[in-house]
């Protein structure tokens, strides 16, 4: 019998990031069906669609401001997992009781961040304890919500990753879906197929 891949999709929330279309793609060429929808979709309509997963995409504002996108209640009302990128990271933090800050130094290109021992979402990502990433960003997470630990940090950016494993909540100040991140593949792979446990094609 042939398998009903809309019944194991992948949620994209759209904050307007360059990427959200990169995203989508990586997600797919894992083999994995996914949708992107707005920020300010309509709560019931993201409900019904029941995605295994979210991910949050990184966006142009800045969430320091009080009128910029945040991220629908349902998301977290949902039990399933989410892995917030840039953007998407900030608001989750600030959205769940942390802190963002404007940074003093913004990162943009390359960099080296140094990622903890643990961590169910790079658990599966190779290079030992350094890993080079692509970022972006103006604002960083100055403070994690509670029940959060940090898994990876640069020198300007001593929160670049963190994650409450227990609730399957992750985030990413950096950008898995771009090439010049080379394990973010394998890290979206893992996220979608195992963590959201998305069989795909």
């Amino acid at each position: 019998m042939a398998q009903d891949i809309h019944g194991q999709r992948l949620l994209i929330i759209d904050f307007g990031s360059q990427y959200t279309q990169l995203i989508a793609r990586r997600v797919r060429e894992i083999g994995v069906y996914c949708e992107i929808y707005p920020f300010d979709a309509p709560q019931d309509f993201l409900r019904d669609l029941a995605p295994r997963g979210v991910i949050l995409s990184g966006g142009p504002e800045s969430v320091t401001l009080a009128d910029t996108p945040r991220i629908p209640d349902v998301i977290f009302e949902l039990g399933v997992p989410v892995l917030g990128i840039c953007y998407g990271m900030q608001a989750m933090a600030a959205q769940l009781g942390g802190a963002v800050r404007s940074s003093s130094k913004r990162e943009f290109g390359h960099a080296i961040v140094a990622r903890a021992p643990e961590s169910e979402l790079l658990a599966t990502l190779e290079g030992g304890s350094t890993l080079p990433v692509w970022m972006s960003h103006g604002d960083q997470v100055s403070v994690l919500p509670s029940g959060f630990r940090v898994t990876a940090s640069t020198e300007s950016a001593p929160i670049a990753a963190m994650e409450d494993a227990s609730r399957r909540l992750f985030g990413v100040q950096f950008h898995p879906e771009v090439t010049h991140t080379p394990e973010g593949g394998e890290m979206l792979r893992h996220f979608a197929r195992d963590i959201c446990a998305c069989d795909g094609l």
